[in-house]
This record gives structure tokens, C-alpha cells and sequence, in this order.
């Protein structure tokens, strides 16, 4: 009854799984197909870890309805929290990544500097370069490792499940991504299977 109420897409089994954890901004109290503007369907910093930037229907659904990332959750409040490695700072000339690993909303995040996830660490977690790649708000630049914050927990967090099982995707066109995500979805199982 519900515009957001739907049948499971049975096709296969990815089909099933990014159903289940597709985002949309439509139905009762969000936004009209016809009304939407460019601004709105547009990929947005927060989204980093939270949504797919890629995964998304292509025609007048595009950038409307998307899929939650990898390793996101939504929190009791309906906010999308992503995931982050804590940087021990007691030591300031030379921060430790810890393995303790926090969720945290965009809005939180924005008071952050994080590294990326394949920064070079040493066997303590030390960074092994004075400078170290991240991201503070809408900024990517190269920071004094003393001013990072947090760390990503894997490379693979920005993007859906569907996305991250397309293989040299650093080397793909986003146009055909998108559309390889979207396939990925609409193979059909064999009746006997067999190993690829």
C-alpha cells in the first residue's frame, strides 16, 4: 500500500541483498520525481562511506534512490553512521591508529580529519610519513600526521556490495560502473551450478 512498501527482487542473490539495503529519497514526506532538482540527485561529501556514489538507477530515478555503502549502519535516530579506525593522540609528534573502531554520522564527522584507509602504517600503527592523505570536510590534501583525527577502515567502504564486487573498478569509466553494478542485478542463476 506503501510507495515504499515493494516485492523482494528474487533474481539472485546479490539482487535480494542490495534490495534490502537500498535508500530512497521518495514516497510519503520526501521528495517528487518532477521536483527534484540536479542539486539533490548529485553525489555530496557526506555521502562518503554512507552511500554509494555509484550504485544508483539510471533515467528519472537517478541520485533519488541509492544503496547504503559497504560498511554502513543506520543508527535509532534513522541517521547513516559510518564506520572509523581512532588515531591515539597521546603521544602528538607521533599519533597510533588503534584498532578500536567508532560510527559516526556526517554531521559528527565534519569535525574530523581522516586519513585514508591504505595510509602506510608501521607494525605499531604509527604512520610511517610525516605527511599523510586525508579528507576534512569538503578538503582532500595532505596533512602533518599530528592533525589526523580518525583513519577509514577499509578502501572498500565508500561503495554498495554490488559495486565493490566489480573487479579494477579504480580503472573504470563511473558511467559503466553504474551500469555494471545495475546488471549485476539482473543475471539469472543456473539451474545445476558450476564453477566459474
Amino acid at each position: 500500500s506503501s510507495q515504499l512498501s515493494q516485492f523482494m527482487d528474487h533474481n539472485n542473490p546479490l539482487s535480494e541483498l542490495t534490495h534490502k539495503r537500498r535508500l530512497s529519497a521518495l514516497g510519503p514526506g520526501g521528495l517528487s520525481r518532477d521536483r527534484a532538482g540536479f542539486e539533490v540527485r548529485d553525489v555530496h561529501y557526506t555521502h562518503y562511506g554512507r552511500m554509494c556514489p555509484v550504485e544508483t538507477p539510471e533515467g528519472p530515478n537517478i541520485g533519488l534512490i541509492n544503496s547504503l555503502a559497504s560498511y554502513a549502519r543506520i543508527n535509532k535516530y534513522g541517521f547513516i553512521e559510518a564506520p572509523y579506525r581512532v588515531v591515539d593522540k597521546t603521544d602528538k609528534e607521533n599519533p597510533r591508529v588503534t584498532d578500536k573502531t567508532i560510527y559516526i554520522t556526517a554531521d559528527e564527522e565534519d569535525k574530523y580529519v581522516v586519513a585514508q584507509a591504505n595510509t602506510e602504517l608501521d607494525d605499531e600503527g604509527h604512520f610511517l610519513n610525516k605527511n599523510v592523505s586525508g579528507r576534512y570536510r569538503t578538503e582532500t590534501a595532505t596533512f602533518p600526521k599530528s592533525r589526523i583525527d580518525l583513519m577509514d577502515v577499509s578502501p572498500r567502504m565508500v561503495f554498495s556490495v554490488a559495486t565493490s564486487m566489480i573487479p579494477f573498478l579504480q580503472n573504470d569509466d563511473a558511467n559503466r560502473a553504474l551500469m555494471g553494478s545495475n546488471m549485476q542485478r539482473q543475471a539469472v542463476p543456473l539451474m545445476t551450478t558450476e564453477a566459474p
